[in-house]
């Protein structure tokens, strides 16, 4: 196509596009017969002149008529939020929540279905009420890891015969971030003895449970009872546990090597750095994660779990990417790999059996297993 073509086509597809995501009409299987019947009789009544079946044609079209005006309001003047958590395992289900606002100020909405581009899950509304707002949610799962944008949700309808769907679009950005599995079995990670092999990524001074004493705080669910300050919390008749500082040196540090085409083994391998960092935080130990070029920082608890799992969920496969660094390597460190590197050190290598949904456990030691 040439330039000179090339961008009023384009423009036209765009002004089609807009168009489309306004409005989108299509029968449904009663509603093709019923406009076919119609169309018959309208046939019969010019042929014959017949005056009932001029008023049966007249009947059928206003009902048409008013169908296509109702299914209009009741997908007409609705403004939705959606609520998406901050990630989901793959093959759990994933809830995604709507919050529903009608702005039409007499005539309330019926059986309006939310639906997203891609997902096959729906969320169904059979009640808005006029100037009111009404809450539905839609279950998805999905079965690999990974990032899923969203660009739009898409209100339909057949109501109030069943005759048409007409569809909506409306525009709301978003994504959907799908975690890998943590729950493979593995074992414990080294701590690094002293000044470790991840000396330029640790910072010292990290809070933890055992160490030199550091101030007082609040109980938090998950501490350990014997931090409890048994005088203090009587004194302020709320629990109060000892805040300790933990030895810089003492981090797990997981590096993911990227260096493999995609595909279950490099899932494997993502799969088992995952239950790494699940097990350090099971374990209440800093832990830090290195996947390419991608760091995540020492940390510890849920929360810097999740961080590691949205790295996770990101990260690219590529025989093509920075191999693993050898500064690295030492009694601190774990590599996770597909193949393995030679002389690394502390390494799991996960490989495939002969039966693709059938990973094999990881196994430590150095080169492939």
């Amino acid at each position: 196509m040439t330039p000179l073509i090339a961008g009023p086509y384009r423009r036209v597809r765009e002004v089609w596009r807009r168009i489309r995501g306004w409005r989108r009409i299509s029968f449904t299987s009663g509603g093709l017969v019923f406009t076919v019947g119609a169309l018959a009789i309208g046939f019969a009544a010019v042929n014959t002149g017949n005056n009932l079946l001029y008023l049966l044609l007249g009947g059928m079209l206003g009902f048409i008529a008013v169908s296509g005006w109702l299914s209009e309001q009741a997908i007409r003047g609705l403004v939705v939020t959606r609520r998406l958590p901050r990630g989901v395992t793959v093959g759990q289900e994933l809830r995604i929540g709507y919050t529903v606002r009608s702005r039409h100020r007499t005539l309330p909405s019926f059986a309006v279905e939310i639906a997203e581009g891609g997902l096959p899950g729906r969320a169904f509304l059979p009640f808005v009420p006029a100037g009111g707002s009404t809450r539905a949610r839609s279950l998805n799962t999905f079965v690999r890891r990974g990032v899923y944008p969203l660009e739009a949700v898409t209100l339909s309808t057949s109501f109030p015969f069943g005759l048409f769907r007409k569809e909506r679009d409306l525009t709301l950005p978003g994504e959907i971030v799908v975690w890998p599995r943590s729950v493979r079995p593995v074992t414990a990670l080294p701590t690094v003895p002293g000044e470790g092999v991840a000396e330029g990524l640790a910072v010292p001074g990290m809070l933890g449970h055992r160490g030199e004493y550091r101030s007082l705080r609040s109980y938090r669910p998950g501490d350990d009872p014997r931090d409890i300050h048994w005088r203090s919390s009587a004194r302020l008749r709320d629990p109060v546990v000892r805040e300790y500082e933990r030895d810089g040196s003492e981090c797990r540090w997981i590096y993911l090597d990227v260096r493999h085409e995609p595909g279950d083994a490099a899932e494997a391998a993502i799969e088992v750095a995952a239950a790494l960092a699940a097990r350090a935080v099971a374990e209440n130990h800093p832990f830090g994660l290195k996947a390419g070029e991608a760091v995540v920082p020492r940390g510890e608890g849920p929360g810097h779990l999740e961080r590691v799992l949205d790295l996770l969920a990101r990260v690219d496969f590529s025989p093509d990417a920075s191999g693993p660094d050898r500064a690295l390597a030492g009694d601190g460190c774990v590599l996770v790999s597909v193949a393995g590197v030679p002389g690394f050190g502390t390494q799991i290598v996960v490989g495939i059996s002969s039966r693709p949904e059938e990973l094999l456990p990881a196994t430590r030691g150095e080169g492939a297993a």
